[in-house]
């Protein structure tokens, strides 16, 4: 972090870190503790006043330039409100290493920039030095002021440091799923990296679920993204990756009933039969049905139902677990799929698909 010159003190009262609302006028036995604001600030139960010039945002802030909260919009809103009626909830600095007598901002970007533009000197402070780059994640996320993005960069620095998923869960008060959720943000295929990047999608279950379904039928993906009037939602992906499904198992490749060769593909325009170079004849398909004659005691495809948060959901029993003791869910509901301890999960049958 590079750190600015420090500036001189100036003779003016504003260049004074001053206690808010204490009547010093007759604590001049505590004078010296102007001259240190910090020590001002950890011995009253008020913030400090602290001269807009002496403070500076932090590089490694969680939101950068294109958060919705740091638009030109947003933010004259709030200066507007800051230039009549004050910061009413101090921001949280901590001293610059680097540079004696400035602060770095840890919590309060937003009031800052805003106050600067109501032209005011002054904002009210809090010195808090017991610092860590999560703390700000963790404010961010619980005021819900983060983009995906901005989780997801947070997250990828905390890996490259070497940590592990589940203690930076624990850090910032999420679940692992919640992790491995925004994980996948970092390395997107192209086609939804694009509609990822330029807002058509932002809920980061739709783009999981995306990604879920490109490992298996990227070309078929691909050309339901390019249709721009498709809306992406849960909805609208749970119902290509149940086609996806379906096409699937009638291809061959999975448990189920043959499709009709003469069924056309919504996204290829052809029939099964065109798409396969020819139609399949009736030898062919009594060949398959004597293939496929099954031991009658054994399961074709084994569906464990269970229940999650008193939600109904099943067991993902291709997907490897990312620990002992865990397994991969999918709701039932909304077809969201994630990560759980099997301590939180209530066997509820097991069936036959």
């Amino acid at each position: 972090m590079s750190a600015k010159t420090a500036t001189k003190p100036a003779s003016k009262a504003a260049d004074k870190p001053q206690g808010a609302g204490l009547g010093l006028d007759g604590l001049g036995d505590l004078s010296s503790l102007l001259d240190d604001p910090a020590a001002a600030n950890n011995g009253s139960a008020g913030p400090l006043e602290l001269p807009l010039h002496l403070i500076e945002e932090d590089d490694n802030q969680p939101r950068k330039a294109d958060n919705p909260g740091f638009s030109p919009e947003s933010l004259g809103e709030l200066a507007v409100t800051i230039r009549d009626r004050g910061v009413k909830s101090p921001i949280s600095v901590r001293e610059h290493p680097e540079a004696e007598g400035r602060y770095i901002i840890n919590h309060g970007a937003r009031r800052y920039r805003a106050s600067k533009l109501a032209e005011k000197e002054t904002i009210p402070a809090f010195v808090d030095n017991d610092y860590n780059e999560a703390d700000q994640v963790i404010e961010n996320l619980q005021r819900n002021e983060l983009t995906a993005r901005e989780i997801a960069d947070f997250i990828g620095r905390e890996l490259a440091k070497g940590k592990k998923k589940g203690d930076i869960a624990k850090e910032i008060g999420k679940s692992p799923a919640f992790v491995t959720q925004h994980v996948t943000l970092l390395d997107l295929p192209e086609p939804i990296a694009e509609a990822f990047n330029t807002g058509r999608a932002k809920d980061v279950t739709v783009i999981n679920e995306l990604v879920t379904a490109y490992k298996k039928n990227p070309e078929e993906v691909t050309a339901w993204l390019a249709d721009d009037s498709q809306e992406l939602t849960r909805g609208s992906v749970k119902l290509l990756r149940e086609y996806l499904d379906d096409k699937r198992r009638g291809d061959g490749d999975g448990d189920g009933e043959e499709r009709d060769p003469n069924t056309i593909d919504v996204l290829t325009g052809k029939t099964d039969a065109e798409a396969g170079g020819g139609e399949q004849g009736p030898e062919d398909s009594d060949a398959k049905k004597e293939k496929k004659e099954a031991d009658p005691d054994k399961l074709k495809k084994a569906i464990i139902q269970v229940k999650h948060d008193d939600r109904p959901a099943r067991l993902i029993l291709n997907r490897r677990p990312p620990a002992e003791g865990w397994a991969w869910l999918k709701y039932e509901d909304d077809g969201h799929e994630f990560e759980a301890d099997l301590s939180s999960v209530q066997l509820v049958a097991l069936l036959e698909g």
